[in-house]
């Protein structure tokens, strides 16, 4: 793996950015090459869409992918580039990987940290501010298959009761997050029980 320091001005789009143990950037690293056995803790970001009727976008990870193929998951995941705030990247990400456009997220979890080891033996090591934002019923949605398995609408509440009975048939980060956030919806509610922006 090809470690480049923090303020170099080599990075590739495909960087990640590397982080010391209380979240100081440490460098840049190719994706690919971070993904292992004994991954280093990297700076990630988690996106939960939610619909004026106060469900989440589902989505299940494409078969092809390298850790965690065929899990439910949140809506979009990924990594910031280098120099990029992980609001930015979770709205590139969430056109790339879904087709659509969504307004500025509101972040939810900002310290959220977690490890997790895929069956595999791919670790995830990640600190990842978790953000939401509220979007259109009918958002048109264009998954692109080699992310995407497919898509489900589901209630917030209904989420927080399958994660705790049954957590093993998600991934173990929305598990956590989900966990986290609690049996409300992260945005809040309106009197109508719509999401609220």
């Amino acid at each position: 793996m090809t470690v480049r320091p923090a303020s170099t001005s080599t990075a590739v789009p495909d960087d990640v950015v590397l982080l010391d143990d209380d979240g100081t950037p440490t460098g840049t690293a190719p994706r690919l090459a971070v993904h292992d056995t004994d991954t280093p803790l990297h700076l990630a970001f988690s996106l939960h869409l939610i619909d004026p009727q106060g469900r989440t976008l589902l989505t299940r990870r494409a078969l092809p992918k390298r850790t965690w193929p065929g899990v439910w998951t949140n809506s979009c995941c990924g990594h910031p580039r280098p120099g990029e705030s992980p609001a930015a990247a979770a709205r590139r990400r969430v056109a790339e990987e879904l087709g659509v456009d969504v307004g500025e997220p509101t972040l939810v979890l900002p310290d959220f940290r977690y490890r997790a080891v895929d069956a595999g033996g791919v670790v995830e090591n990640e600190i990842c501010p978790v953000h939401a934002v509220a979007v259109e019923p009918d958002l048109g949605l264009r998954p692109d298959p080699a992310e995407v398995a497919e898509t489900a609408w589901v209630p917030w509440a209904d989420l927080h009761e399958a994660v705790t009975r049954t957590p093993m048939v998600f991934s173990p980060w929305m598990v956590l997050q989900v966990r986290a956030l609690g049996p409300d919806l992260p945005l809040g509610s309106t009197p109508e029980g719509g999401a609220r922006p």
